[in-house]
């Protein structure tokens, strides 16, 4: 089968789907990934075709912060989804039997396969449906945590998405010949699996039928790729360093987060890797070691801890490996995920990016590697998410479709 997956976002939303895409090529499938064009290298390194996806997340997120109005955010946003619906219609019109989807374009992927006659199957790497148990990741504050107030905060996390892309899935609609007015939301697609570990976050009882927790799907490991000399020296030149990295988030404020870095590793004592990220984070001393963009499952083991913003692959990634976590949410599903590192047991309570200063991450740091139990818990953790393939439920779905 050419399968085409439909991915938008971050780093952390299109890596994943690398490790998947792989899996389908060496199970004999003709593989394409969908993802703006800022990613091309990263999927090509891992031996998968890129189709470009018009849109740049990163100057999205900076437009955000210079907005002088709701309304100019908004325009931003609009066209940033015309770009997205361009580039899915694309995709598909080159040609496809399967399309998997990420949560995010999903209204977008549905419409491009129902014009197409194709099938789609949701591939979401957060928890994408309305439960009782928990108030799904982007939940609003509400006085009634209990089942029917995670309930509703969960369902008006839906209705926000699908009103973002509402606009552009109108327009894809016309564009395609469809007629108006018929759904498109995420939750509908069926079967949907969760690229997440079961043992991280259980599925819930009460969600409907072909909506599965499969697993990980871990990035794959571009081609040929060796680690920098400099960092290989700087790992074996003393005892495992702490990770900081805060991926996508805060782009432009490498300065200052660089200096708050540097003086939280010097209060809490321990060598550091430093990973630039969309902030171009830095550190200074000879303790400290700043690198670019390095493959999480080579790196994370040889740490001692990692901080991070708690992205879905990033807190994946941490949990891999087996060493306790400081995240620090700044967004979006990243207070979820925080919460759930710390109910695991692998992390000291969370520490939010807003109240960020060098003492209080000097700390966090110092409270994450003293304590033996939250080492003792991620070793746990990783054991059995290792016995775990989250991709072997998704080609065994395939697989299924694929027999004659």
């Amino acid at each position: 089968m050419r399968i085409v997956i439909i991915t938008a976002g971050s780093r952390g939303d299109v890596a994943p789907f690398t490790g998947l895409g792989r899996r389908l090529r060496e199970a004999g499938h003709q593989v394409a990934v969908a993802a703006h064009p800022s990613f091309a290298a990263l999927v090509g390194g891992c031996g998968l075709e890129h189709l470009p996806v018009p849109g740049d997340p990163q100057e999205l997120i900076r437009g955000w912060a210079r907005a002088g109005s709701r309304e100019e955010a908004q325009a931003l946003t609009r066209a940033y989804v015309d770009g997205l619906a361009d580039g899915v219609a694309e995709a598909v019109a080159g040609g496809a039997d399967l399309l998997l989807t990420a949560h995010g374009p999903a209204p977008l992927s549905r419409t491009a396969g129902e014009a197409a006659g194709i099938p789609v199957v949701g591939t979401y790497l957060v928890p994408s449906f309305a439960t009782r148990r928990f108030p799904l990741p982007n939940a609003r504050s509400t006085d009634d945590t209990g089942p029917e107030g995670n309930l509703a905060a969960g369902q008006d996390v839906l209705r926000r998405a699908e009103g973002v892309l509402a606009g552009g899935v109108t327009r894809l609609r016309e564009r395609l010949g469809l007629p108006a007015g018929t759904p498109s939301a995420a939750e509908d697609i069926r079967p949907a699996f969760h690229g997440y570990s079961p043992l991280v976050l259980p599925r819930p009882e009460d969600w409907p039928s072909g909506v599965e927790v499969a697993g990980y799907w871990w990035p794959a490991r571009p081609d040929g790729w060796q680690p920098p000399p400099a960092l290989a020296d700087f790992l074996q030149a003393g005892p495992p360093p702490v990770f900081l990295g805060f991926g996508s988030m805060a782009p432009g404020e490498g300065e200052r987060l660089g200096e708050l870095v540097t003086g939280a590793v010097k209060r809490a004592g321990v060598r550091a890797v430093v990973q630039a990220g969309w902030a171009g984070l830095s550190g200074r001393g000879s303790d400290v070691l700043a690198i670019g963009d390095v493959p999480h499952d080579w790196l994370f083991p040889r740490t001692a801890a990692v901080v991070h913003h708690a992205g879905a692959g990033t807190t994946g990634a941490g949990l891999r490996a087996g060493v306790p976590a400081v995240p620090v949410p700044v967004m979006a599903d990243q207070p979820f995920w925080a919460a759930r590192l710390h109910g695991l047991g692998v992390a000291p309570r969370p520490l939010p990016f807003r109240d960020l200063t060098a003492e209080a991450l000097g700390d966090a740091i110092t409270a994450c590697v003293s304590e033996p139990a939250l080492r003792r818990r991620a070793a746990e953790l990783a054991r059995g998410i290792a016995a775990e393939d989250g991709a072997a439920r998704v080609l065994a779905h395939i697989d299924a479709l694929d027999r004659p």
